[in-house]
């Protein structure tokens, strides 16, 4: 592709703007000749530092801010303020290629049962779906992998494309944090945007609750399309100030929980085989009985169950798919269960609300003893494992 066109509007091209590209990377190692190397700044390391690199390998040009000017003449530049927005939007138009529908999930706990849920009420439905996320991507037989919840943007569009080529028609998408922040989504057409919950997480990259709620409302505020459709959790205290900001955009809000309007939960019975709830659907109640364990797992399925609606599959349709669905590995998994009816659950709770979360999940399954192995891994944010140890 000519870089000019790759680069797109608003950038300042030095060198020859009709020198053609052949792909595009972040990491100098896996520069190939022709290829295009964007040189970010991180907090662990600078790309600057590895623009001699790229270009001994042969890249054509180099992506990256002010920082890189010296080295104009010696390669074409390719200059931006936001460099790592800029390779998000050159991915999206080298690629040029996405599933019909890409939804996203961000919060801090439930991405990834929302996301196993409604890839599963797509197939459930009849629809080629797919899930990418902190699982890969799913299902395997697609043939395309991926890793990280939110891989970099010039994985994420090969993906995307790789998921269209191969007849998928819906694709949702863990939205992380950090993906958010640092604009790997940009680029994509997101048709629907759900939101979980918020809790203390990630507070080694993001400082404080604030910056951090402000990197998950990106996707709300910048990325989900104007008149697209936003599913957003009634019970959690962010809900009014995202409400007001999709509306503002002239999105769609589609509310779930116990104080919801649309998606309204209205009982719910967890038991040692799972649990029973009753919801609404905008006045129409209905039932459904899971193997699928912890209350929390109703807001997920709500969740699920609202993006689906959000894109097009008939309510009842989606409906009836909740009894088919099966459990997301690692996440309030029941591993074994004994004669006697003693069960054992693995669960991947890394934050203190989703520890105790997950402990006063199961405490409504089970009527005996409840013995709790956690652990806390990593050197980023260590203030939450005083907190996690209070709750275990």
């Amino acid at each position: 592709m000519r870089l000019s066109t790759l680069a797109g509007e608003g950038v300042r091209i030095v060198g020859s703007p009709e020198s053609e590209v052949g792909g595009l990377t972040a990491d100098s190692r896996a520069v190939r000749a022709g290829d295009l190397f964007a040189a970010l700044p991180g907090s662990r390391t600078d790309g600057r530092r590895f623009v001699g690199d790229a270009v001994a390998r042969g890249a054509v040009a180099v992506l990256g801010d002010a920082g890189i000017e010296d080295w104009a003449g010696r390669v074409n530049l390719v200059i931006d303020d936001n460099p790592r927005r800029r390779l998000a939007q050159m991915a999206a138009r080298f690629y040029d290629r996405q599933p019909e529908q890409v939804v996203a999930v961000t919060g801090t706990n439930g991405k990834t049962s929302v996301a196993s849920f409604l890839r599963q009420i797509w197939e459930i439905a009849g629809l080629p779906a797919a899930s990418l996320g902190t699982l890969g991507v799913e299902p395997a037989r697609f043939g395309v992998t991926c890793r990280l919840t939110t891989p970099d943007p010039v994985s994420l569009h090969e993906t995307c494309a790789a998921l269209a080529d191969a007849g998928v028609t819906r694709l949702v998408v863990e939205a992380s944090s950090h993906g958010l922040a640092q604009h790997r989504l940009d680029g994509l057409t997101i048709t629907a945007a759900a939101f979980t919950n918020l809790s203390r997480d990630h507070f080694d990259y993001h400082g404080d609750r604030d910056a951090y709620f402000y990197a998950k409302a990106r996707l709300f505020s910048e990325l989900l399309r104007s008149g697209g459709r936003a599913v957003l959790n009634a019970d959690v205290p962010e809900f009014d100030p995202l409400a007001r900001l999709c509306r503002q955009r002239g999105i769609e809000v589609i509310d779930y929980g116990r104080t919801a309007q649309d998606l309204v939960l209205l009982e719910l019975a967890p038991g040692p085989e799972g649990i029973a709830l009753t919801f609404a659907w905008r006045g129409d109640a209905q039932s459904a009985t899971l193997p699928l364990f912890g209350p929390f797992q109703a807001h997920n399925l709500l969740a699920a169950l609202g993006l689906a609606i959000a894109g097009g599959v008939p309510a009842g349709r989606a409906t009836d798919a909740l009894t088919g669905l099966r459990g997301v590995p690692g996440r309030m998994q029941r591993i074994a269960r004994r004669d006697d009816g003693a069960m054992a659950f693995v669960d991947y709770a890394h934050t203190p609300d989703a520890l105790e979360k997950a402990l006063t999940a199961l405490r409504a399954h089970i009527g005996g003893r409840l013995i709790v192995v956690f652990g806390c891994g990593g050197d980023r944010d260590r203030g939450k494992r005083p907190e996690m140890g209070r709750i275990a």
